[in-house]
């Protein structure tokens, strides 16, 4: 038997309460501006046009393989990445019904999250320390 609180090791950095609700109160604000692409694919391919202020993966995914390779594009690419536990709760916060297992956060000139992005990344970088 596997119980809710077991966490894939893989899934490193795994962000804790606190870190995780602010992350996803930004992954929010980034769907309303327009700012978030949900998905690994399209995490894939923000992080490959250069685009991508900091991505955000479910450390429950199904397997969690399918979206390990997202940490070590953002280690190329020098992008903050962040693992937080739930893909529902990852969903609820990209503004959809369904369970997101990844999404990416992107640049835009002049956005007016801005600043809570680069003390998001702050903190993700934090972890990674």
């Amino acid at each position: 038997m596997f119980q809710a609180e077991e966490v894939n090791p893989k899934a490193y950095p795994l962000a804790d309460a606190k870190l995780t609700q602010d992350i996803l109160d930004l992954v929010q604000q980034a769907a309303n501006y327009k700012q978030l692409k949900k998905g690994a694919n399209e995490a894939t391919k923000t992080l490959n046009r250069g685009i991508s202020e900091f991505i955000v993966m479910a450390a429950d995914a199904e397997p969690l393989e399918i979206l390990l390779h997202l940490p070590l594009l953002c280690e190329d690419k020098n992008v903050p990445y962040v693992f937080c536990r739930s893909k529902q709760a990852l969903g609820r916060a990209c503004g959809v019904s369904r369970p997101v297992i990844a999404c990416s956060v992107v640049a835009k000139e002049s956005s007016l999250i801005s600043t809570q992005i680069n003390q998001a990344k702050l903190n993700i970088e934090k972890l990674l320390i």
